[in-house]
């Protein structure tokens, strides 16, 4: 069995999120003896945004010669073939200015490959390529709280962009574990740690 782990927190080990993260890797390894864990640190190892020159050589639109250029997409399909092998997902995902780290959109720009990861059926809808059976474990973190009080939900885009980009490539089996007023909370960092010592799957 194996468990694909990416962080991409800027903070290093004051990060809530991937503290989270390595407790639910943690608590997966006691479930699942023998538990093979593939891991991405997007902050230490950046992935570099696509260019034009990647899109084209992508898409056939050039000759895929320029050396750069071919490793940049062997690196973007390795990222791939991970997500295809891994049996559990375990993505650690911080607010930055209400949406995702730029490290962890640059992931999902290079997982997201139509023919590969999604499709589209016959009406034009996607298709998403993963296999299913593949259990995803979110963890949302935010300095504020938009669930609740005075901040309008609107203002959150994190949880909905990235189950959207799950859904998208197919994975449906999602578990979100959110973790708001991280700074002046601290009680809901102990909740959520309660939580994941309780997972059985």
């Amino acid at each position: 069995m194996k468990l694909l782990h990416i962080d991409s927190s800027l903070l290093g080990n004051k990060s809530v999120s991937r503290d989270l993260t390595a407790a639910i890797v943690a608590r997966e390894k006691v479930l699942h003896p023998g538990l093979e864990v593939i891991y991405h640190d997007l902050v230490a190892t950046p992935i570099q945004p696509l260019t034009p020159a990647h899109v084209a050589t992508r898409f056939g639109n050039s000759a895929p010669t320029d050396p750069g250029v071919l490793a940049d997409i062997a690196a973007g399909d390795r990222y791939i073939d991970d997500l295809f092998a891994a049996d559990l997902i375990v993505i650690g995902v911080p607010m930055y200015n209400l949406s995702l780290p730029t490290h962890l959109k640059a992931w999902f720009d290079r997982v997201s490959v139509v023919g590969k990861t999604f499709d589209f059926d016959d009406s034009g809808l996607p298709l998403g390529l993963l296999p299913p059976g593949k259990k995803t474990f979110v963890v949302t973190t935010s300095g504020g709280v938009y669930s609740e009080g005075p901040l309008p939900p609107f203002l959150d885009y994190q949880e909905a962009i990235v189950n959207t980009l799950l859904n998208f490539l197919g994975l449906s089996d999602i578990i979100t574990f959110r973790v708001e007023a991280t700074p002046t909370r601290p009680e809901n960092i102990a909740a959520t740690r309660v939580k994941i010592a309780a997972l059985v799957v």
